[in-house]
């Protein structure tokens, strides 16, 4: 019974958010369109940034425990813009509001993943310096950091899916190329 309410919640702050922005969304509307009272909606959540949290913390963990590896890199950005894109408005509510923060914190979880078992898949054994590693890690986190950045800031209007194929085609062999010169140096 727990979960059913904590998800009846979470439900209901979702629709909610897809209907309107985030600054007018209070604890009152949450418990009134799940028909939970107050007291519940605060044994389960502190505060309306909290499940967002933990709306987006749940996410995350979904996408990273479906592609526990990866050989190729596309598979969990689009799992991250499938959610973001079915839950388009909420999510442009929240990272439009002053809880950016949190949805950042997310997206910066899921391309660090995303980098980290691509690196690890492409690696594929081989030890290279653990300096250039980490750089290497960090360039491309950055780089899909930015371009999904990018994407929300332009209210997801592009076709980012389109636009990560052709990164995907005109970086191919960018990681290999970093990791051959990384072990030409030792």
């Amino acid at each position: 019974m727990a979960n059913f309410t904590r998800n009846a919640i979470k439900s209901s702050f979702l629709k909610l958010l897809n209907e309107r922005p985030l600054s007018q969304i209070t604890v009152k509307d949450i418990v009134s369109d799940c028909g939970v009272n107050r007291n519940t909606f605060y044994y389960y959540f502190e505060d309306i940034p909290q499940l967002i949290e933990d709306i987006i913390v749940e996410d995350a963990e979904h996408i990273i425990q479906e592609f526990p590896s990866m050989a190729l890199i596309e598979d969990c950005l689009n799992a991250m813009i499938d959610f973001a894109l079915k839950h388009k408005r909420a999510v442009l509510h929240i990272y439009n509001s002053v809880n950016r923060d949190i949805y950042e914190q997310y997206l910066w979880k899921i391309c660090e993943h995303t980098i980290e078992k691509y690196v690890d898949t492409v690696l594929d054994g081989r030890k290279i310096n653990e300096i250039d590693e980490g750089i290497i890690r960090q360039y491309f986190g950055c780089v899909l950091f930015g371009v999904v950045s990018g994407w929300l800031n332009t209210g997801m209007k592009e076709d980012i899916q389109l636009s990560f194929k052709r990164i995907y085609e005109l970086q191919k062999g960018t990681v290999e190329e970093m990791i051959r010169r990384c072990e030409e140096r030792k």
